[in-house]
């Protein structure tokens, strides 16, 4: 599914990286994640998105993909 690159840049600008503070370029450690899963109908927006380690991330989308039936 795409991600919409501007909407993930607008909540970086807004949501400063946990590991390093900064508003752009890549946060080591952390992606950014969908609150609710744009599987699950959640909206590629800023306000739907939050930082999640890279480890806890990989364990959401399992558990997200099998609660949504994709």
């Amino acid at each position: 599914m795409a991600r919409s690159s501007s909407a993930k840049r607008s909540f970086q600008a807004s949501s400063p990286c946990p590991s390093t503070g900064k508003t752009s370029g890549s946060c080591k450690g952390y992606v950014i994640d969908h609150k609710t899963p744009l599987a699950c109908g959640g909206a590629d927006a800023p306000e739907n998105m939050q930082w999640q380690t890279s480890a806890a991330a990989k364990l959401k989308d399992k558990t997200e993909r099998a609660g949504c039936g994709t």
